[in-house]
């Protein structure tokens, strides 16, 4: 019979096993996860399951006894040590010899974490990637405790808007001259920031870690400016790494994570990727998308291109945060921006990004109908004028028929 592994029990590898079974694929399915419990979702962690408002059932992707409902083997708490193209073969972390007709690869990515020589292995020093990561911080969120967040980034920011939401006294640093410099417009930053500030954290920018310290246990901070700051823990959100180590032990191509084809395929011809781990060419570059949408798109082309179906993965980039009672929304890629436009709409706010004069991102806080005319138009290939964007007297939905 057909053997198919996939190895990575995230977004990606649930979605891929699931659309084999939908595309009728009715050959052996082993799905590889390496974490105690079935595939669940990412995002929440960070949110309503760290305030307690999400039980871990909520977070299961599907109930488990869909796996066996559909007859797909799931191997959990299970690592893969090492693949062997030449002999098809997957070797697990206690011996077992798993043989594949085709593979796929769906090992996600891992926070960068600090050395150990600045006080990255102390105790209290978290990072939030994962449901061991969430449970174990969990208890650290008590009121009047002191936070240190080390990164102005969307995971950075999460972590705070949630430590701030239950209370905590809480200080971000970002070495970059602002928070969200690497992702977003200076508009969007200063949304950020006065959105941080209103609720009681402190945003300091342009400042850098030098150490944490502390016996043992982190109980302060020394940073770059030559300030002190007691903490009684500290949370990690410095940006995360393509899990890759498989595949370049196994020979397969890098290129900002596992290169792929148009239809997701390796290097290897029986061998696929998808999600976070892997790139895929967009506008004439290589990208990681790192994104619960792309995880999904990606994953059902490379399900279908494994059973020899002649489909193409065309990425169409969309992200989301939530902070306290904003709800970000994003579409589109800012790279090589040369000019941003502010449209207001009550309470409502969006940030339209132009290269060129052409449109091809929106950042819209609280805006749902516009985030959604905006990723319409981008993905139509359309860019009206930032007149006419920012004119309050714009039928913005009929911009999509022009």
């Amino acid at each position: 019979m057909t053997h198919f592994v996939v190895i990575g029990a995230g977004q990606a590898g649930a979605s891929l096993v699931a659309k084999l079974r939908t595309e009728g694929f009715d050959g052996q399915i082993t799905l590889v996860g390496s974490e105690p419990v079935p595939p669940y979702q990412r995002p929440p962690l960070s949110k309503a399951y760290l305030l307690g408002e999400m039980e871990e059932e909520r977070l299961y992707l599907r109930p488990a006894a869909f796996y066996e409902d559909h007859d797909i083997t799931l191997r959990l708490s299970a690592t893969a040590e090492s693949i062997d193209p030449a002999a098809r073969t997957v070797t697990l972390a206690d011996g077992e010899v798993l043989s594949y007709d085709a593979l796929a690869l769906t090992t996600g990515s891992h926070p960068r974490t600090l050395p150990a020589a600045i006080g990255g292995t102390l105790a209290g020093v978290y990072t939030m990637r994962d449901l061991a990561d969430a449970d174990a911080m969990a208890p650290e969120l008590i009121e009047g405790r002191r936070v240190l967040i080390i990164g102005g980034g969307y995971i950075g920011l999460e972590a705070a808007a949630v430590c701030a939401k239950r209370g905590l006294e809480v200080t971000v640093v970002e070495m970059a001259d602002r928070i969200l410099q690497r992702v977003a417009c200076p508009e969007t930053s200063d949304y950020f920031r006065d959105l941080h500030t209103a609720q009681g954290v402190t945003v300091r920018e342009g400042i850098g870690l030098t150490a944490l310290t502390g016996e043992g246990r982190v109980t302060g901070a020394t940073l770059s400016d030559g300030s002190q700051i007691d903490v009684d823990f500290a949370v990690v959100g410095v940006g995360i790494l393509p899990g890759t180590a498989l595949a370049e032990a196994a020979g397969l191509t890098l290129d900002n994570g596992i290169s792929t084809d148009p239809h997701c395929r390796t290097s290897d011809p029986h061998i696929w990727a998808a999600g976070d781990c892997a790139s895929c060419l967009f506008e004439g570059n290589r990208i990681r998308l790192e994104s619960v949408g792309n995880a999904i798109d990606m994953a059902e082309v490379a399900a279908q291109s494994m059973m020899g179906k002649d489909v193409s993965y065309t990425p169409a980039p969309w992200f989301w945060s939530d902070q306290y009672d904003c709800k970000l929304q994003i579409a589109g890629l800012n790279a090589g921006y040369d000019a941003v436009y502010v449209k207001e709409t009550g309470e409502a706010r969006s940030h339209w990004y132009y290269r060129g004069g052409r449109l091809i991102a929106v950042d819209a806080m609280n805006d749902a109908r516009n985030y959604m005319i905006g990723k319409r138009l981008i993905e139509a290939g359309k860019s009206p004028s930032p007149e006419v964007i920012c004119d309050p007297e714009t039928n913005m939905k009929a911009l999509l028929k022009a």
